[in-house]
């Protein structure tokens, strides 16, 4: 009955490809490049990662690597995997939810070919976008991770703000986690809403051109929409909650913090805001369970109508035509708590003020009394005379002191004496040109050498300053110490050092002509780097700073260290990453050694009713201070409302080690970093 069709067989052997048509075979070859790109990819990725843990170790501050990755890594995975959750559950509850029978109008018969387009694609689309915008919430989350560390470690600051009598630990610590929250669950219940929206339409839930409201929205896309509606809703409405406390933190044109306005007009008209809010997601509930769409959109008009007229409306007349013909009056009361507040979050509030008279007329003998206070004046200007210091001790071209000298104070022969003080710093700048390969610059040149220290009180009878500390080797009044400075300001990138024992040194320590060539020599003997003498270490490092004389130079050693990250604010601002430092960073010789001293901040903005100030401003002097033409600054610029001085880090110039002295140990942020990283602070007793 019906006719036979005799198919070709398959030939046995199929024709060769031609030559412009290679065939990718999996075979051992293709495994093979696999395994290498896996390999180099995660030899990258340990070149970052785990020479950072390397480094921490050695310094004994792993817990603070450990501590904030485990943090990033888990508010990651919490953001990405709730936003990715909510995205793919709403895309699938829409899918699974669609009308079995679509009722069809002209305008929307063309969605039956975009429905066929996108049906190959709906497993991927659903699984796709929902790993997107995970990874993109994950990402942002775990940016967070210095807040929600601070809020698990929080404290009481025990002073109330104002308005609300509230401890100001909340406004420091809780307002911001609370803020990030809301705003996070806006944008996931969002993305869930657009990605039903986008899911029903495409399927039939949502239908445009059909007669009736109740035939446009399928029942299921009533009820998944409708709740989704709500509860942003109810997150609009936290977000106005929340905007009651952020006023106190806001800054008016003359004084920070909430005024007469903002208080009368501002505060009633964000909690009416909330209210209406939730009204208005009960609305969308309601709808949800029964009913149309018309109740929710009038609400919606309602909220939009009360966001302009009480919110923007109201306090715009209060402003104009109550406050600002009578500003003085109503004004008076917030200027005073803005007073009041600043001087609590800038520990100022204990200071005294008293009346001076002055005295115009001289009389005999009146500078005998200030004898011991005159003798001690400052001849020294530290900005000028680093041309000095470096014409009579820099020595070589290879040594260098910074361009603004530090100001100390020394007991010498038993009496405290004004110094100007400076660090002989390697500068790999200064070495001759021709000697300016890797040997040298990382395995010779590894070091600085000595302090030099002048009277800033006094000089020489030819006006040059007089030096009490200098030359190579170091002789003068400080005694005995380690003068070798391998941690400096201006240190090499990554120096590689040590050698077995019985080895020849190679260091170069300081010049002298009396050695065989020229150079007095020396070994490393501290503990100041990760080991790079094993295989693995070698590979890791030479990835890291893209350099293979690490893995083929003879002076790579079993018994090498690598010293990197050797700029004493570098160092401090890994090991206590929430500290504002400042720019100035001054030696000291202490008890044998060379040490740096970096001051540091603990700071915020989230005070309520304090002043802003720039961060310049704050720690400006006259040895801090740099033009602002050149587009330098003296510290990183940040806008803040209170501050602290709350650590003295000390770095050991020789060894790198990190000490971390708890100066203002009654600092509620301090504290709440110090139960956060355990065990990295110091009391300021051991100084």
């Amino acid at each position: 009955m019906f006719p036979s069709f005799n198919f070709p067989s398959r030939p046995n052997n199929p024709p060769a490809r031609g030559p412009g048509l290679p065939t990718l075979r999996r075979g051992p070859l293709m495994w093979t490049v696999l395994v290498l790109v896996a390999v180099a990819l995660i030899l990258v990725a340990a070149s970052r990662v785990w020479t950072e843990v390397l480094w921490f170790d050695q310094l004994d501050y792993l817990t603070v690597f450990t501590t904030q990755w485990i943090a990033r890594i888990i508010l990651f995975a919490i953001g990405a995997l709730v936003m990715g959750l909510a995205t793919w559950g709403s895309l699938t509850i829409a899918y699974r939810s669609r009308p079995v029978y679509v009722p069809t109008a002209s305008s929307s018969q063309a969605m039956d070919r975009y429905r066929e387009m996108f049906e190959p694609l709906r497993r991927v689309a659903t699984i796709g976008a929902p790993v997107l915008v995970g990874l993109l919430a994950g990402a942002s989350l775990q940016g967070q991770w210095q807040e929600v560390l601070l809020f698990l470690g929080r404290g009481p600051f025990g002073e109330v703000d104002p308005q609300f009598s509230m401890d100001v630990s909340f406004f420091v610590f809780t307002l911001p986690i609370l803020r990030f929250v809301v705003s996070y669950l806006t944008a996931l219940l969002a993305v869930a809403l657009v990605g039903a929206v986008v899911m029903h339409y495409l399927y039939g839930g949502i239908r445009i051109g059909l007669p009736g409201p109740g035939e446009r929205v399928s029942r299921a896309a009533r009820a998944q929409l409708g709740v989704l509606a709500a509860l942003i809703c109810l997150a609009v409405a936290a977000s106005y909650w929340l905007d009651r406390y952020s006023m106190l933190l806001g800054e008016t044109e003359r004084f920070a913090g909430a005024g007469y306005t903002a208080i009368n007009a501002n505060l009633p008209a964000k909690t009416i805001l909330a209210i209406i809010a939730v009204f208005v997601a009960a609305l969308f509930a309601f709808t949800a369970v029964r009913g149309n769409w018309k109740l929710p959109a009038l609400g919606v008009g309602l909220m939009v109508l009360s966001g302009i007229a009480i919110g923007w409306a109201y306090p715009v007349l209060i402003q104009n035509f109550v406050v600002t013909p009578n500003a003085q009056g109503k004004e008076s009361p917030y200027i005073q708590r803005n007073i009041d507040a600043t001087l609590v979050a800038y520990g100022l509030e204990d200071m005294e003020i008293k009346a001076y008279s002055a005295k115009t007329t001289a009389e005999a003998g009146a500078l005998r009394g200030d004898a011991d206070s005159t003798a001690s004046i400052r001849l020294l200007d530290p900005t000028v005379v680093p041309a000095t210091f470096r014409q009579l001790q820099q020595n070589k071209q290879y040594y260098d002191f910074t361009d603004v000298l530090a100001v100390d104070r020394y007991e010498i022969e038993g009496e405290k004496r004004d110094t100007v003080i400076a660090v002989r710093d390697i500068k790999l700048a200064g070495v001759d040109a021709s000697s300016q390969t890797w040997v040298n610059q990382h395995t010779v040149y590894t070091h600085g050498y000595g302090a030099v220290a002048a009277y800033g009180n006094t000089t020489d009878t030819d006006g040059r300053p007089a030096f009490y500390e200098g030359e190579i080797p170091p002789t003068g009044e400080l005694g005995d110490y380690e003068p070798r400075v391998y941690f400096g300001q201006s240190s090499p990138e990554y120096s590689i050092v040590g050698a077995p024992e019985g080895t020849d040194p190679w260091e170069l320590d300081y010049p002298d002509d009396a050695a065989p060539q020229g150079q007095k020599n020396s070994t490393y003997a501290g503990d100041g780097g990760p080991n790079v003498g094993s295989g693995l270490n070698k590979v890791l490092y030479a990835l890291k700073f893209a350099s293979t004389n690490i893995l083929f130079s003879e002076r790579v050693t079993s018994e090498s260290q690598i010293l990197y990250d050797r700029d004493p604010k570098t160092r401090v601002h890994k090991v206590a990453p929430y500290l504002t430092l400042d720019e100035r960073v001054y030696p000291a010789v202490v008890d044998g050694r060379v040490v740096w001293v970096v001051d540091g901040y603990t700071t915020t903005n989230a005070y309520p009713y304090s002043a802003f100030l720039d961060m310049n401003e704050v720690t400006r002097d006259s040895l801090n201070t740099v033009p602002t033409a050149t587009g330098l600054l003296p510290i990183e610029s940040q806008t803040v409302n209170y501050v602290r001085n709350s650590v003295k880090a000390v770095v050991d110039a020789y060894d790198g080690s990190v000490t971390l002295y708890a100066w203002d140990s009654s600092d509620p942020l301090l504290n709440a970093w110090a139960g956060i990283y355990e065990n990295t602070l110091t009391p300021m007793s051991e100084i």
